[in-house]
């Protein structure tokens, strides 16, 4: 018989040696497990991938609600679009708020030293016919004690003269050095004489006499219910009697602003008396409008309210006569030129005989 390899026959089976067999398993086992290795390193980067791709998506998410958690918290705390109108309500109201802040304090500043209870009882007791203000400083008690030897009454004599509606008193503000000895010889003059007005709130100077006739008015409104309020110069040698004849010949009339009324040029250079510095506010001309002459003038009642009022707006420029004619510009004010306020030169004092 023939021993060789077999031959494969189309359509006949072929037989394969054992051995044959084992070689072909070997071979087909070796080629899938060369196979399966790629496959299992790309499933795990696959899987490496995906859970960077996810935390990623997951972490954008986040940003993204705290993002918008942030917008929402923004969004409620950004000024809104407000209109001129808006925003002028809103200046003014804190301005109004500012005020009335002010206010209260001073108010409490001065029910603690016990000023508004002891002087408003006076006011509320009796009606008075006028309040006399006579301005001095510091430097004035010799002039002082010439008026209240001469014209003005002292002692017992003042107190009289109250009882007939007459109110004088000297009008001082306080030291810019606070409690010092100009502060403490007033304050032991006033024990002995009792004739001041002292305005705590004003501080004395002559640049600041403007804002003492604020002071002036709005504190003697409140403290005397009167019919008029006169404001004096200290070197005015006054013809008491005189005077209090014009004023009971005003009674009963309202809205009166009396006094010698005069106009004049603006100074507007620096440096030279009477300069004023608000002076381009007066016009081409450089004029003053019409107003009572700083020596001596009266208000009714309702200006000195009025005043007390609005004290905290009204404008002041550099010189006081100025600054209340200014104020009386603005409201329904019947003015009275009378010449018989229209203190005359006598030596170093101005005489107003009312005569």
């Amino acid at each position: 018989m023939d021993s060789g390899p077999p031959f494969h026959r189309e359509g006949l089976p072929t037989t394969i040696s054992k051995a044959e067999k084992q070689r072909w398993r070997s071979s087909s086992s070796s080629s899938k497990s060369s196979s399966s290795r790629p496959s299992i390193l790309l499933a795990f980067f696959s899987c490496l991938a995906w859970l960077y791709i996810a935390g990623r998506l997951w972490q954008d998410a986040e940003n993204r609600t705290l993002l918008a958690n942030l917008l929402i918290k923004n969004s409620s705390q950004r000024p809104k679009i407000l209109t001129v109108e808006d925003k002028l309500m809103v200046l003014g109201c804190k301005d109004l708020e500012r005020r009335i802040v002010e206010t209260e304090m001073e108010i409490t500043l001065a029910k603690s030293q016990g000023f508004l209870s002891n002087q408003l009882k006076s006011s509320s007791n009796k009606k008075f016919l006028a309040v006399i203000g006579i301005y001095t400083g510091f430097g004035n008690k010799l002039r002082r004690n010439a008026f209240r030897g001469s014209w003005m009454p002292e002692g017992d004599s003042l107190k009289k003269l109250e009882e007939r509606g007459i109110v004088i008193r000297f009008i001082i503000g306080r030291s810019p050095n606070r409690g010092d000895s100009l502060d403490r010889n007033i304050d032991e003059e006033n024990h002995t004489t009792k004739d001041f007005l002292i305005l705590d709130a004003h501080e004395e100077a002559e640049e600041e006499s403007p804002k003492k006739a604020k002071l002036f008015f709005s504190t003697a409104v409140q403290n005397w219910d009167a019919e008029f309020y006169v404001k004096v110069d200290n070197n005015i040698n006054l013809d008491l009697e005189g005077l209090i004849e014009l004023l009971e010949s005003r009674q009963g009339q309202d809205s009166l602003y009396i006094g010698c009324m005069k106009s004049g040029e603006v100074v507007s250079e620096e440096g030279k008396q009477w300069y004023e510095p608000d002076w381009w506010k007066f016009g081409d001309a450089k004029s003053y409008f019409r107003h009572a002459g700083g020596s001596l003038y009266i208000l009714s009642r309702n200006f000195a309210q009025y005043i007390n009022i609005n004290s905290a707006s009204l404008k002041t420029y550099a010189h006081e006569d100025t600054s209340v004619g200014s104020w009386m510009m603005g409201i329904q004010a019947t003015y009275i030129d009378d010449t018989r306020v229209c203190c005359g030169t006598s030596r170093q004092d101005k005489v107003c005989s009312l005569a």
